[in-house]
């Protein structure tokens, strides 16, 4: 019979599918992780609250309470952890410590201040640099050579505080937010696996953040999608088509009706004017601030399947 009397107990805090390998990595579902063994219990899980999906409004849930779930695990979830409920129940829970993942709520003091270890949280970025909501595709569209991923301690301000690990990984010239998600998801999981258990004994001490060198980056919505050939070069619109892959995803206009763009390569030397659409061996291009052309390989019109480039532009009599 397992012996509990000693062990630490865990709170996790996750809601997508990134969060989710560190959830496993806790509850010892991955060989020699931090959850194998009697030492560490996680009691409970903490995530978003089920959202309407698609046309017909559907209920989902989120990636870690299907997670939850599956290994039998109790699942909370609030609007605003910050409630005086939130806190009332998250406190009959009495856990040494809590992790958190890509959860998508601010954590206020109070509740910080319940975990005798505090708060641990894996965060997909090198910290100081790319706090906030959307750090992998930021990294992506500034033409980073290199991410990961920071185990820190929360405080009461975002991504800020003291940092316990990192582990970098290098962007590969092809990678977009879905192919670099779930590998820096791999890497936060195993990061944690090494590192939460050392912190626990004292054996890391927790490094301040250089605050000088911080950046922020903002949640995003559907208009950061828009391309403007007119203000960018083709280098900044190639990276942002791959950074906004799966969200918000990309777009022009085109007479009044948006084209998504799903994927580009950036072509050669052009003396079109900036802004400009036209033509390159039968495929649709856009002249871009540097002189450059972009050459669009997938679109979507609205309303339409995904096309490729070349059958797209033989049913599109506007476009140059």
């Amino acid at each position: 019979m397992e012996n509990t009397s000693n062990m630490i107990s865990i709170l996790f805090y996750g809601t997508s599918e990134f969060a989710v390998p560190s959830l496993e990595a806790l509850l010892g579902d991955r060989t020699g992780t931090v959850g194998a063994g009697n030492r560490f219990k996680v009691v409970g899980v903490v995530t978003q609250p089920d959202r309407p999906v698609g046309r017909h409004a559907t209920m989902q849930k989120s990636a870690v309470k299907i997670a939850a779930e599956k290994f039998g695990i109790p699942v909370l979830q609030f609007e605003q952890v910050k409630s005086d409920e939130a806190l009332e129940k998250l406190s009959t829970l009495k856990a040494d410590v809590a992790v958190v993942a890509s959860f998508g709520q601010i954590i206020p003091q109070r509740v910080l201040d319940l975990y005798k270890y505090g708060m641990v949280n894996v965060h997909s970025s090198l910290l100081p640099k790319y706090r906030g909501a959307s750090p992998i595709t930021a990294a992506i569209a500034n033409g980073d050579e290199e991410t990961g991923v920071t185990i820190m301690l929360i405080d009461a301000k975002m991504d800020h505080g003291p940092i316990l690990d990192m582990w970098p990984t290098k962007i590969e010239p092809t990678d977009t937010t879905a192919t670099l998600t779930p590998r820096l998801a791999e890497l936060g999981a195993e990061l944690l696996a090494r590192t939460l258990p050392d912190y626990i004994d004292g054996k890391i001490k927790p490094v301040e953040q250089d605050h000088d060198k911080a950046t922020t980056v903002k949640l995003l919505n559907r208009e950061d999608g828009r391309l403007d050939p007119a203000t960018k070069s083709a280098n900044e619109l190639e990276r942002l088509v791959r950074a906004n892959d799966p969200w918000p995803g990309t777009f022009i206009e085109v007479e009044g009706k948006r084209l998504k763009v799903l994927a580009c390569e950036v072509d050669g030397a052009t003396d079109e004017p900036a802004g400009t659409r036209y033509q390159v061996d039968g495929m649709p291009a856009l002249a871009c601030a540097d002189s450059v052309g972009l050459i669009l390989t997938t679109v979507q019109p609205e309303g339409k399947p995904p096309l490729e480039g070349a059958a797209f532009l033989r049913g599109a009599r506007d476009w140059s």
